[in-house]
């Protein structure tokens, strides 16, 4: 039983559930071709592919996570905004061209084209990995706070979440993927503000009284101009250490490229990342206020930290969901919550399908069958990721709060991939040996600066002292630090070797016209 709920919230919340199903079901008809099934057939238009990019970017994570950021700091981290003003032109004009104009099913084909196919494999890998870590912990973190305020059993949480989330993407592939994550992102975004109205309905002189007791606990401070890198949240590194974090997620994640993909033409999908921007001020910006209102809420009504109701602030939203709203729409809001996970962990899924089917066994392991054994093949594959995220979101560990951890894994692997796509995009003169080496470099150096603190005691000396060791730095600078190493460390190992021909540059580096794009899908070519 989950507290706080009537009959009429049971009603609401499984027949969401149930729909979110059938929406795989009804699109299992569409489904001929793997490119039917990883691509939506290229026949998706801009609007439900931007919204489905947002859908699978904000997960759970970042519906109880940023609530929870300004409840227990401040509003500061809401200025990660601005960080898609660069990101997002960047993905446009740069990544997005080269992507779509050579036709691909897997972001890292391109660096195959472009340096070897050990550095695809590579690539492919490394986002395979960090994905199935996303998505254990965009899966463990929701159900840990729904299981602490609702009394649902965690297992319970986790096995519905994975099991019919795995059912309805390996059903319906990318067009259920998508046409789901637009019901769902509908649903979240219309139950955040639902809360924020209901919230300041119930607050003495409304939104005029919310913000002057959120200005009164220090909740409204925005702005900290401060180059101090080991400040947690100052406006340099949530910009520039955003703008990474988001490049690597809108450029370099097969996640979001993928999406690109589905659309009709170039122009679409280009189409799709402005408005996936414009969506996104109102968006986050409501995710973030939301903190300041139940902040000035429980101001007046009893912190429930303090009086032990919830153990940790990412609790505070289904806090306030279960206990302060009327009948039915208890219902409603969890599975909003429910939406942001369910979204996510389809997207990751049938991105992480498709990487291991193009680059991994056709590829590597040269597997060649017929068109329906394959998307049978894509269908299986599905269902097992769908179970090795259930089994992470049983073992993972919390890694701090929501939206530390989930950043802190973007910038650790991240950070360095998306050097080796900026090296390959921006110098003719970086080559296959030395983009290894320089990701090797921006590995390491994202873990000196990430685990610093922790190696730093066992070493002696200046590296013990930690004054080579940044154990202190902000994690919001972790991207910068291995997209930085690699792409200087990258550029400089090519020195030692040959450059690459004008022949093997053609159409894959910025600048410098194709004129040997081939038109075959590129599972013919894999």
């Amino acid at each position: 039983m989950i507290k706080g709920f009537v009959p009429l919230d049971y009603i609401i919340f499984v027949a969401y559930l149930v729909l979110s199903v059938l929406i795989g079901v009804i699109f299992v008809k569409d489904q001929k071709t793997i490119e039917d099934y990883f691509l939506a057939g290229r026949s998706m238009g801009y609007v439900p592919v931007a919204i489905s990019i947002i859908a699978a970017l904000f997960s759970g994570i970042s519906y109880l996570g940023a609530p929870a950021e300004v409840y227990s700091h401040d509003l500061s981290f809401m200025l990660i905004m601005v960080s898609f003003l660069i990101a997002t032109p960047v993905t446009t004009l740069l990544f997005v061209p080269f992507f779509y104009n050579l036709k691909l099913y897997s972001a890292y084909e391109y660096l195959e084209k472009r340096f070897s196919v050990e550095v695809r494999t590579i690539s492919s890998l490394l986002f395979i990995t960090r994905v199935l870590l996303w998505l254990g912990l965009a899966t463990y973190a929701p159900a840990l706070a729904l299981s602490a305020v609702t009394g649902f059993p965690l297992w319970g949480t986790i096995l519905l979440t994975g099991v019919l989330t795995t059912i309805y993407t390996a059903l319906g592939g990318m067009k259920a993927v998508i046409w789901t994550d637009v019901f769902q992102f509908f649903v979240l975004f219309g139950g955040m503000l639902l809360i924020v109205l209901i919230a300041l309905s119930k607050i003495p002189d409304g939104l005029s009284g919310a913000l002057a007791l959120a200005k009164a606990g220090g909740r409204m401070r925005l702005f900290d101009f401060t180059l101090d890198p080991t400040v947690r949240t100052s406006f340099w590194a949530l910009v520039i250490g955003g703008a990474v974090v988001n490049l690597v997620q809108l450029a370099t994640d097969q996640v979001t490229v993928q999406r690109y993909m589905t659309t009709t033409s170039l122009k679409e999908a280009k189409k799709s990342l402005w408005l996936k921007l414009a969506l996104t001020f109102p968006v986050v910006g409501l995710f973030y206020f939301s903190g300041v209102i139940l902040y000035a809420f429980y101001r007046n009504a009893g912190d429930p930290l303090v009086t032990h109701a919830i153990s940790k602030a990412d609790q505070i939203l289904p806090y306030f969901v279960v206990t302060e709203l009327p009948n039915g729409l208890p219902g409603v809001m969890i599975a909003a919550i429910y939406a942001a996970t369910m979204s996510t962990t389809s997207s990751g899924i049938n991105s992480l399908t498709t990487c291991t089917l193009v680059d991994l066994c056709q590829r590597v392991f040269g597997l060649k069958t017929s068109e329906q054994r394959m998307l049978s093949l894509a269908r299986w594959i599905t269902i097992v990721y769908g179970g090795f995220v259930i089994l992470l979101a049983f073992v993972v560990s919390k890694l701090g709060s929501l939206l530390e951890a989930s950043i802190l894994v973007l910038g650790m692997v991240g950070g360095p991939l998306l050097g080796i796509f900026l090296l390959g995009m921006l110098s003719r003169r970086a080559n296959s040996p030395g983009v290894m080496i320089g990701w090797g470099l921006g590995v390491v150096a994202v873990a000196l600066v990430g685990f610093g603190k922790s190696i730093g005691p066992i070493m002696p000396g200046t590296l013990g002292n930690g004054i080579l060791f940044a154990s202190n730095i902000s994690f919001l600078w972790f991207g910068v630090v291995g997209t930085g190493v690699t792409l200087i460390a990258g550029y400089v190992a090519s020195l030692m070797f040959p450059s690459p021909t004008d022949a093997q540059l053609n159409g894959l580096v910025i600048n410098r016209k194709s004129s040997d794009l081939t038109e075959q899908p590129a599972l013919d070519r894999a």
